[in-house]
């Protein structure tokens, strides 16, 4: 017992005395999480130097055993204060923040993916204007009268007016006035050979 350790004056006791010896240990739950571990040693070790000069029997308060074989395991949050071994939380968690959006961006990849290829939300296929135009050439093959293709004509004009105001008002979606043409073009000669081969066929004369 230190010199003073009872206080007084004059002080009690007077000169450092050997007493018996009680050692105490504080102890833990083995559920209790590491930082709460940590958080509790560095605040007692701290409390320890603060209170030192008033009640120097906290001088007492030592580290205990950290070796594999002590007869009390220290905790290990509280082994990596002795040890100095405590990490931040940047230290502690690096690996999951910076694996962590390596992951999460992985798999997200992969629902984007499978989200297309069943093709969930996506929105209902739109026909163009040439592929209007374009499926007007199978038509015209197949037509059997001249009225059949005046109305192709007509749907034709209609599709070509449609772009071109869309062109006129700045729509950057309409097509451009060559394609167009190009397309008109050749479904015009289509036309015109689909007449003349109607032209050729032999007129059935109905019998009055």
């Amino acid at each position: 017992m230190p010199k003073g350790t009872l206080r007084g004056a004059p002080p009690v006791p007077d000169d450092d005395l050997t007493t018996l010896q009680t050692t105490l240990y504080l102890v833990a739950k083995k559920s209790l999480s590491n930082d709460e571990a940590t958080s509790l040693t560095q605040n007692i070790m701290k409390v320890r130097r603060e209170l030192l000069r008033e009640n120097p029997l906290l001088a007492q308060i030592t580290a205990p055993s950290t070796d594999q074989d002590a007869y009390l395991p220290v905790h290990p949050g509280a082994a990596a204060v002795y040890n100095g071994t405590t990490q931040s939380f940047i230290d502690e968690y690096s690996n999951y923040i910076y694996i962590g959006p390596m992951i999460l961006g992985g798999i997200a990849s992969v629902l984007a993916a499978a989200w297309k290829f069943l093709g969930i939300g996506q929105p209902e296929f739109r026909k163009g204007p040439l592929d209007t135009l374009y499926g007007l050439a199978q038509r015209i093959r197949s037509v059997n009268s001249d009225s059949e293709l005046a109305a192709i004509e007509e749907e034709i004009d209609n599709v070509l007016k449609a772009e071109r105001l869309k062109a006129e008002e700045g729509d950057e979606n309409a097509v451009d006035a060559a394609t167009l043409n190009v397309v008109a073009h050749r479904l015009e000669n289509l036309i015109h050979d689909r007449r003349e081969m109607l032209l050729k066929k032999p007129q059935i004369a109905s019998v009055a």
